[in-house]
């Protein structure tokens, strides 16, 4: 039986697509071959030598060590998409927050409590929250993958103005996006001519700090920022420095930092994105659809560290081996495998590959001695 670790509350609508004759699942579990984990922090955990995958119920993978994983050959999973309407829903929202002064409007009225008449006095003082639509007004976005994309063609229809930079834009996010959509290339071009920004790309080196002193500086006057994405995307220094300016105009975050909360213009929410129950209950069902495949079939899908790989079965034994990206890999497995090949799949992704093999006999234990033997072999199990 699968032993699968879960960290944080996982949504039962996900759990309960675990075949309950093949796999247990617990907050309490030392040894286990899945981890099913959303925002816990995995780095210094020590992970049990049978562990071979990680899922996790959400887009954002910092919190586990991808390195780490990848050099231990423990696959880690995402799901990508699976919380994009909620984000986008709330990107909708950010914006005519950013725009009409809501939520400052909203918190003077509460002041007026007790209050002679409170209803014309609240109303007298509404010019002072007063905003500019958003229709007819250009959006950038930074990033057009399952978000993104949704976020682009609900603005379109809105009646804004869309343009949208992603230089990896890809096939089906070209496919799903609205024609209306104005793409570019060039960042630059992007930042000097919209009225609205929002940043939908994942946290990596490159991309940290993405908004910053000089790229404030290319953007409009008056321009309102949203950032529902990661905060390291933003640095908070510089940004706190525009507000004050008036250089943005308003400033909508999903993530808290001092800098921030002391600006009069900026609205900061408590990570509140993907909180939804349809969103962490379609995130539960993926992850898990990910684990069992893995775990069952082999199959590779929404990796972060490892290629995707599918291979359709056709019978006989399965043999699954991660392995470093080398040359004449392959050559060397198939001559350690003694039983005729039956089918076989292949990918790889910067310096790790993985390779699927169907054979018709049963591998024996001097086969699979002699793969795990193989120089940048890094993991060999055995399926059916």
């Amino acid at each position: 039986m699968y032993q699968v670790k879960l960290y944080n509350k996982i949504s039962p609508v996900g759990l309960e697509l675990f075949d309950k004759e093949k796999y247990a699942y617990s907050e309490d579990m030392a040894d286990y071959d899945a981890v099913l984990v959303r925002s816990a922090k995995l780095h210094d955990v020590a992970f049990p030598e049978k562990l071979k995958c990680i899922a996790r119920a959400g887009a954002g993978v910092n919190n586990i060590p991808i390195d780490k994983c990848s050099e231990q050959g423990i696959v880690v999973f995402n799901t990508p998409g699976a919380n994009a309407n909620a984000v986008k829903e709330l990107v909708i929202c950010s914006l005519l927050l950013a725009s009409r002064k809501i939520v400052q409007g909203a918190n003077w009225v509460k002041g007026l409590k007790g209050t002679l008449d409170i209803g014309p006095a609240a109303e007298k003082g509404k010019a002072t929250y007063a905003g500019p639509e958003i229709s007819g007004k250009r959006l950038g976005i930074i990033g057009l993958g399952a978000i993104g994309v949704k976020v682009a063609n609900a603005a379109v229809a809105m009646d804004m103005e869309v343009w949208g930079y992603d230089p990896y834009l890809s096939v089906d996010g070209a496919l799903q996006l609205s024609r209306a959509v104005h793409h570019v290339t060039d960042l630059s071009e992007l930042l000097a001519g919209c009225d609205y920004i929002t940043i939908h790309v994942p946290l990596t080196p490159d991309t940290k700090d993405t908004i910053n002193a000089d790229t404030i500086a290319k953007m409009k006057d008056g321009v309102r920022i949203i950032n529902l994405a990661r905060g390291e995307l933003v640095d908070t220094k510089a940004m706190a420095a525009a507000l004050e300016s008036g250089k943005v105009a308003a400033y909508v975050s999903d993530f808290a930092s001092d800098e921030i909360l002391e600006q009069e213009n900026a609205i900061t929410l408590p990570h509140l994105g993907a909180s939804t129950p349809e969103s962490e209950d379609n995130c539960a069902k993926m992850a898990v659809y990910e684990i069992t495949e893995y775990l069952e079939k082999g199959t590779i899908r929404n990796s972060v560290n490892f290629p995707n790989l599918k291979v359709p079965y056709e019978g006989g034994y399965r043999i699954c081996m991660i392995h470093k990206n080398v040359p004449n890999m392959i050559s060397a497995i198939t001559s350690a495998v003694k039983s005729n090949i039956e089918n076989m799949g292949n990918r790889s992704r910067g310096d790790y590959a993985y390779t699927i093999i169907d054979t018709a006999a049963q591998p024996s234990a001097d086969d699979l001695a002699a793969l795990r033997a193989i120089d940048g072999m890094i993991s060999v199990r055995t399926l059916f």
